[in-house]
C-alpha cells in the first residue's frame, strides 16, 4: 500500500473534525467546522484541501465541503473558548 499524501492526511483530519460535529443540526455542524478549520488550521492547510475537494469526490465529508465553500450562518455548538484560544477563561470563574 502506498503512503498517504498530504491531502490524503487533510481529507482524514477534515472528516475526523465533520465526524464530531455531526451529532448537531446541519447548520450547526457547518459552522463548527469553519470555525474550527479557521481557529486552529493554517492557511495552507485549508487552501490545500480546497484545491483537494475536486479530485477528493465522496471521500471528503460534505459537510466540510459545505464549510470551505461558504460563510456559515447558523451558530456554531462549539463555545467560544474552544474554537477561539484566547478567550480561554474569559467567565469560567467566579474568582474576584
Amino acid at each position: 500500500m502506498g503512503a498517504a499524501t498530504n491531502q490524503d492526511r487533510l481529507v482524514r483530519m477534515a472528516n475526523q473534525i465533520a465526524a464530531f460535529f455531526r451529532t448537531y443540526p446541519e447548520e450547526e455542524a457547518v459552522a463548527g467546522i469553519h470555525k474550527h478549520l479557521v481557529a486552529f488550521w493554517a492557511p495552507k492547510m485549508i487552501r490545500d484541501l480546497v484545491a483537494h475537494i475536486p479530485a477528493a469526490g465522496d471521500k471528503l465529508d460534505a459537510y466540510v465541503i459545505k464549510a470551505l465553500g461558504e460563510v456559515p450562518t447558523g451558530q456554531s455548538p462549539v463555545r467560544p473558548a474552544t474554537h477561539d484560544p484566547q478567550l480561554a477563561g474569559q467567565g469560567a470563574s467566579d474568582a474576584g
